[in-house]
């Protein structure tokens, strides 16, 4: 019998799955939906996964077997933290939580006016806002505007400068939250504006997420409970 958490934490699985799938497609990858994993036989971008699990109990060397670990960075987002893929030349990046927010829930009005990111120029703005000085605003192409569950959320200051952002992935179930930012003022400067999104665009909708460190502590204190661990491997060889 699945559980409210477990339907949660499956849902949430397959929605970062889509946005992954999304995010890939933007950059030219396709990936392939199975019964236990979505995976990429290509090299994803970077910071994404080239394999996410959708169910408990994957077979490891049949998901390593639809990836391509010859090219550096390969990575699996292990969604229920019940995989080892350490005989496979893996090693655990980092532990997080998927997270969770009902639909409705009250939330803080946000300071900041917002809008969902419409054209390549804005889009590119965003991406410079997001990215800071890293060198990888180049990860938000003009292909991510055409997937018509992607939503890129912007809150911008009295100038018209982007500020804070977010993405909002949609799926039948949920409403994923990702690249949460607000590189002056830190999470918890974001999370009013995007819930405020969130709300009025998509009010019937769970938010769901996942986060780890300073960014779950903020999210749980804007009204977000854990769900569950999930893990990142990161092949070394």
């Amino acid at each position: 019998m699945t559980t409210p958490e477990q339907f949660l934490v499956r849902a949430a699985a397959r929605n970062n799955a889509e946005w992954c799938a999304a995010m890939g497609r933007s950059h030219g990858v396709a990936g392939e939906f199975g019964p236990h994993a979505w995976s990429a036989p290509s090299r994803t971008p970077v910071y994404y996964p080239d394999a996410v699990t959708l169910a408990p109990g994957a077979d490891e060397a049949a998901l390593v077997s639809r990836i391509d670990t010859a090219a550096p960075g390969a990575s699996v987002k292990d969604s229920f933290a019940d995989l080892d893929l350490t005989a496979a030349g893996f090693r655990v990046l980092f532990e997080a939580q998927w997270i969770h927010r009902p639909a409705g829930a009250p939330a803080v009005a946000p300071d900041l006016a917002w809008d969902v990111v419409a054209d390549p120029d804005a889009l590119r703005a965003w991406a410079l806002a997001w990215d800071d000085g890293g060198g990888d605003a180049d990860l938000f192409r003009p292909e991510l505007l055409d997937d018509p569950a992607t939503s890129v959320l912007a809150a911008r200051s009295a100038d018209g400068r982007v500020v804070a952002g977010a993405v909002a992935s949609r799926s039948d179930e949920v409403v994923g939250v990702s690249n949460v930012f607000a590189p002056n003022c830190g999470p918890d400067a974001a999370w009013p504006f995007v819930l405020d999104a969130m709300t009025r665009l998509f009010p019937t909708l769970p938010v769901v997420g996942y986060e780890h460190g300073d960014d779950l502590a903020a999210a749980v204190r804007h009204g977000f409970e854990p769900l569950g661990p999930l893990l990142i491997w990161l092949h070394e060889r």
